[in-house]
């Protein structure tokens, strides 16, 4: 290759796009690559009749860090969406967060001491260490909550019952006796106004991009090519998964363009009973209020039904799932991560957790901050 690079940053996602940023303020040369063929990683949205569609599943940003937000808004203006999903129960519908809304719905309640009343009278059927995720959600919001609204969700997202499911995966619920339908609560939220896509292009204005290039089927000559490798993709398929399969669910989403205006009336519906095969319809015009980029109304709507599933290779990773066996055997993969000499793990498949996103661009801002004064 006639082109010698700083860095070769694998994966053009939100990590490896701050990263490579970051690297190019200081004055590196930088290669990123990605097996797609766009950018943007899960966060891609794509524009269709007008609408900014997301197109690996809905990504609202929220965040309390106020580095973070001064960060990223220098790359999109975001707009005030704030998410405020409904949860459909055969038909009835239901405010989500828990709040005051939810539970008038379910008992007929007026007052906080009613609903609270209420709550911690049903709580008291478990006693002693709940054994199992479903324990722990009576435990914390009581039988009719957990059977409406806790357990056909859960046993589509984990493919599992409840009663098999560790504890640890609701350590809390949020219980509201207010009337606040703020799901996230974070100072800062919102959506880039012209989609993800744009802002994952404005950060990585001045790098050298290759798109449709894997970079395992040619790591030689990709490492040649670069002093110094940002890895983004799973940790064990580098490894050529010489250790085993680390586990994750999957989602798979089915979209539609409909010839009206509007669908559900609400960016996020889920859909809480086992019966109903998708855990919740997203509709994607409403992440922009109804209206274009100019405030035009958008005659069109787009749906995506998701469902989600249990991984194997090929599919789409999504959640790691985080029980002790695949943390063990990640520790394992990190072991003989932390002995590369030449690459670096990040973000949520090189590092095998569930990140929000502004997680992953807080931990690509402390990864450059370390290696780039590494490097001088």
């Amino acid at each position: 290759m006639s082109h010698y690079y700083d860095y070769l940053v694998v994966g053009a996602g939100l990590y490896g796009a701050v990263f490579a940023c970051e690297a190019m303020n200081r004055g590196k040369k930088v290669l990123v690559i990605d097996k797609r063929s766009c950018v943007g990683g899960n966060v891609y949205t794509e524009k269709l009749a007008g609408i900014d569609v997301h197109v690996y599943g809905a990504h609202i940003f929220h965040t309390n860090n106020k580095r973070v937000w001064s960060y990223i808004t220098r790359f999109a203006d975001f707009n005030r969406f704030t998410n405020s999903p409904v949860a459909n129960y055969k038909g009835e519908l239901y405010s989500l967060p828990f709040n005051m809304y939810t539970f008038n719905r379910m008992w007929g309640v007026v007052t906080p001491e009613e609903a609270a009343a209420k709550i911690n009278e049903q709580r008291k059927e478990i006693t002693g260490e709940p054994k199992n995720l479903e324990e722990q959600a009576i435990s914390l919001v009581g039988r009719d909550i957990f059977e409406k609204l806790v357990k056909g969700y859960t046993e589509k997202q984990w493919g599992r019952d409840c009663r098999d499911l560790p504890a640890f995966i609701i350590r809390r619920l949020p219980v509201r006796l207010t009337f606040d339908n703020n799901y996230f609560n974070a100072l800062f939220q919102g959506i880039p106004v012209g989609g993800y896509t744009r802002l994952v292009q404005n950060l990585l204005k001045g790098a050298d991009i290759r798109l449709k290039t894997d970079y395992l089927q040619n790591k030689e000559a990709l490492d040649a090519s670069a002093d110094r490798v940002i890895y983004t993709g799973p940790i064990d398929a580098y490894f050529g998964y010489q250790l085993g399969n680390l586990e994750y669910r999957s989602v798979r989403f089915e979209t539609e363009v409909l010839d009206i205006p509007n669908f559900q009336g609400n960016a996020a519906v889920n859909y809480t009973d086992r019966e109903t095969p998708w855990t919740r319809i997203i509709e994607h015009k409403w992440f922009t209020f109804g209206k274009d980029e100019n405030g035009n109304d958008l005659p069109k709507t787009i749906i995506s039904r998701e469902y989600s599933s249990e991984w194997k290779p090929g599919d789409e990773p999504y959640y790691p799932v985080n029980d002790e066996k695949n943390a063990a055997l990640y520790a394992a993969y990190k072991a003989l991560a932390d002995r590369e000499k030449k690459v670096l793990f990040g973000g949520r498949l090189g590092e095998y957790r569930y990140y929000d996103m502004d997680q992953v661009i807080a931990a690509a801002l402390d990864r450059a901050e370390t290696e780039l004064k590494d490097e001088g």
